[in-house]
C-alpha cells in the first residue's frame, strides 16, 4: 500500500516566492520523498538539478487563469518539457467551456498533450466556477483527449477541492485514470478523506504539516 507522503505533489506556486523559499521547500521534499515537486516554470531547473531522484518535476501552464492561447499554452509546455518538466498541470479554458465551446476545449487539450511528449498532463477545471453539466462536460473531454488527470483546482480562485466534486470526477473517469483532488487540503483528516472519495493525487503546499500530524 502507497504511503500517503506518495500521493502528495507538494505545491509552492506563490507569486512571491525567492530562491531561498524554493531551497527550503526541496529540503521539505527531500525530507518525506512526496512524489511530486511542482513549482513555477521559472524555477524548473533549480528543482530539476536538486530534486530526488525519485521525486517528479511538476510545473503549470496557463496558470491560474487558463485562459491563455492555446499556441502560449503548448508552446510553455513544450519548454517545460525541454527544461526537465516529468508532469505539467495545465489550467482549462474555463470561458470558453461555459460558453459550450467543447470543440475549442478538446482541441486545445490535445495540442498540449502533443506537447507533452508522453509526460503526465494534468488538466484543472476550477470546478468552484462550473455547475455539475459543466464539470461534467470537462471531465468527459479531457478524458476523451488523451490527458491524464482531471484536478479539481488551483487553489487560487473562490474555492478549493471538495470531496462531492472528486466523487463526481471519479465516478466519471472510472478506476484508471487520474483524480487530483487540489486547493485548500491542509489536514491529515482531509487527505485521508480525499484518497477514500477517489483522489489518487492530491495537490498541496501544506505537506509537511500533513506528514507530521501521521505520527500523532
Amino acid at each position: 500500500m502507497k504511503g500517503l507522503n506518495e500521493y502528495i505533489d507538494q505545491t509552492i506556486l506563490k507569486p512571491d516566492a525567492t530562491q531561498s523559499d524554493i531551497l527550503r521547500f526541496l529540503e521539505t521534499v527531500t525530507k518525506y520523498r512526496f512524489y511530486a515537486a511542482v513549482v513555477n516554470p521559472c524555477w524548473v531547473p533549480s528543482v530539476v538539478a536538486r530534486v530526488p531522484e525519485d521525486t517528479k518535476v511538476c510545473s503549470v501552464v496557463g496558470f491560474p487563469l487558463g485562459a491563455s492561447t492555446t499556441e502560449v499554452k503548448a508552446s510553455a509546455a513544450e519548454e517545460l518539457i525541454r527544461m526537465g518538466c516529468d508532469e505539467v498541470d495545465m489550467v482549462m479554458n474555463i470561458g470558453r467551456l461555459k460558453d459550450g465551446d467543447f470543440k475549442y476545449v478538446g482541441k486545445e487539450i490535445k495540442t498540449v498533450v502533443e506537447a507533452c511528449q508522453g509526460r503526465i498532463l494534468k488538466v484543472i477545471i476550477e470546478t468552484c466556477l462550473l455547475s455539475e453539466k459543466e464539470k461534467i462536460a470537462a471531465t468527459n473531454i479531457i478524458k476523451e483527449s488523451g490527458a491524464h488527470f482531471v484536478k479539481t483546482s488551483t487553489g487560487f480562485s473562490k474555492g478549493g477541492a471538495e470531496l462531492r466534486d472528486v466523487r463526481l470526477l471519479r465516478s466519471l473517469v472510472g478506476n484508471d485514470f487520474g483524480v487530483k483532488a487540489s486547493g485548500g487540503i491542509r489536514t491529515y483528516a482531509q487527505a485521508a478523506q480525499f484518497i477514500q472519495t477517489g483522489a489518487n493525487r492530491l495537490g498541496t503546499s501544506k505537506g509537511a504539516e500533513i506528514m507530521a500530524q501521521v505520527k500523532e
